[in-house]
């Protein structure tokens, strides 16, 4: 069999694998398992041989250690509660003006994103939090909606990420290292959520009745008062935020080590917030092997499909479809972004790197893409696929928690204008590189 039929076939039996509701780890595996005994002429053996040897290879990975110490990090720092006092802050500070309350979840969700990068956490928290209180200012139910899902998903780019992590070890390349990558999300996952306060600024200021202010009899604290309540509540998770960050971009501490440092920063955060006991600790420490054992089955499931596809030609029919238009680069780009987009609809973001990442990124390479550019481009791109029906994990999440009013169609027309937002700023993310090259070319050189 021709490997462009092969190809067609692999790709054809994974989608449907998967619309039938199949686990995406078990899904990658079995279909990397049939194909590749139809290409080694169902000799099992071989197969395992060449399935052991890049696996094991896999596990010996350092950077992959990172992974469970920042979940670990970030399940403390959601049982700490570190959300809701800068929440309560900054509904107090910035409540008085139209559409403030809206802006201080966004501004909340993007400092959780930098301490915690998991979504499920950020959105669940807020959505329980800011749900009701959006509702009884009389916010727009629909915008609402939109706000707290779109916010919630900065954790997958603005670094500590873990996609980040995946990303780095996935490709092995210096210019893509997890260091470098950190580095290139700051300003990207930054000025996303800049949008998303733009957008509810000037349409709150537009029409005030979707964002109304708080009643002046409510605004009873002073200048003073609410300065100290924002520091307060703001220095303690952004003294983590400098701790990790800062650790791996000094250069002083590799991702790993700067994991397990924001581990100890958790920690304390915990004992500062009068949390730590040790149902926190066993529960933290449950939901970290879980999401670990997860995301790890999808490494192992991914790893077993790239190898059989790559192995089969699979990457060189792509390659050659892709390269063999006569197109500019960039419409090819554009393609490239496309198949992330419409992936991002029905499969997990993890799987979507582990197939598009091995065959996408020599292509951006023979181009002459940047590849740390071409990296975060999908990693921007990756983002709407927590809020892209049908499968939009965050919709789910916020639906799940939140009050009864807010109505499924709520959710789902609420998210479509940050969708939209996703879309431009990737857009300038194209446009402008150097948004995305500028730090990381500033902390680790060209």
């Amino acid at each position: 069999m021709s490997p462009e039929m092969l190809t067609i076939l692999m790709f054809g039996s994974l989608i449907v694998a998967i619309t039938l509701g199949h686990p995406l780890a078990v899904t990658l595996a079995a279909v990397a398992t049939v194909f590749g005994l139809i290409e080694f002429n169902w000799n099992l053996p071989i197969l395992i041989d060449l399935f052991v040897n890049n696996i094991w290879g896999l596990f010996l990975n350092y950077t992959l250690v990172a992974i469970p110490l920042f979940i670990f990090m970030a399940q403390i720092l959601d049982r700490s509660k570190v959300s809701e006092g800068l929440f309560d802050a900054l509904y107090v500070a910035l409540g008085g003006l139209r559409g403030g309350l809206g802006m201080a979840v966004i501004i909340v969700s993007t400092v959780f994103a930098a301490t915690t990068g998991i979504i499920g956490a950020s959105v669940v928290a807020m959505g329980l939090m800011a749900g009701p209180a959006l509702l009884r200012r009389g916010y727009n139910r629909q915008m609402s909606a939109g706000i707290i899902c779109s916010s919630g998903t900065l954790g997958i780019l603005i670094p500590p990420s873990i996609m980040l992590v995946i990303y780095g070890s996935l490709t092995g390349m210096r210019e893509t290292s997890v260091g470098n990558l950190f580095a290139a999300a700051i300003v990207p996952g930054l000025f996303l959520s800049g949008l998303y306060l733009l957008y509810v600024l000037v349409r709150c200021w537009i029409n005030p009745k979707l964002g109304p202010p708080i009643p002046l009899e409510d605004r009873t604290h002073s200048l003073m008062q609410k300065f100290v309540m924002v520091s307060k509540n703001f220095v303690p998770p952004f003294g983590l935020i400098l701790l990790v960050m800062g650790a791996i971009l000094a250069g002083v501490a590799t991702p790993t080590e700067a994991a397990a440092l924001g581990c100890v920063g958790a920690l304390i955060l915990a004992v500062v917030y009068r949390k730590f006991n040790w149902e926190v600790i066993k529960s933290a420490s449950l939901s970290t092997i879980k999401t670990t054992a997860m995301i790890m089955a999808l490494f192992v499931g991914g790893k077993m499909f790239s190898v059989v596809f790559l192995g089969m030609g699979g990457g060189d029919v792509v390659a050659d479809v892709l390269l063999g238009m006569e197109v500019n680069e960039y419409v090819i780009l554009v393609i490239m972004m496309a198949v992330v987009f419409f992936l991002g609809m029905f499969i997990d973001w993890a799987a979507i790197l582990l197939i598009v990442v091995p065959i996408f990124t020599p292509i951006a390479m023979d181009l002459g893409f940047n590849p740390l550019w071409f990296a975060m481009l999908i990693c921007i791109n990756l983002q709407t696929s927590f809020l892209t029906p049908p499968f939009g994990y965050a919709l789910f999440y916020f639906k799940g928690v939140a009050p009864p009013e807010y109505t499924m169609g709520d959710v789902y027309k609420g998210i479509l204008p940050f969708v939209a937002i996703q879309i431009i700023g990737l857009v300038v993310m194209v446009a402008f590189p150097e948004m995305i090259t500028w730090l990381p070319d500033l902390f680790f050189g060209r």
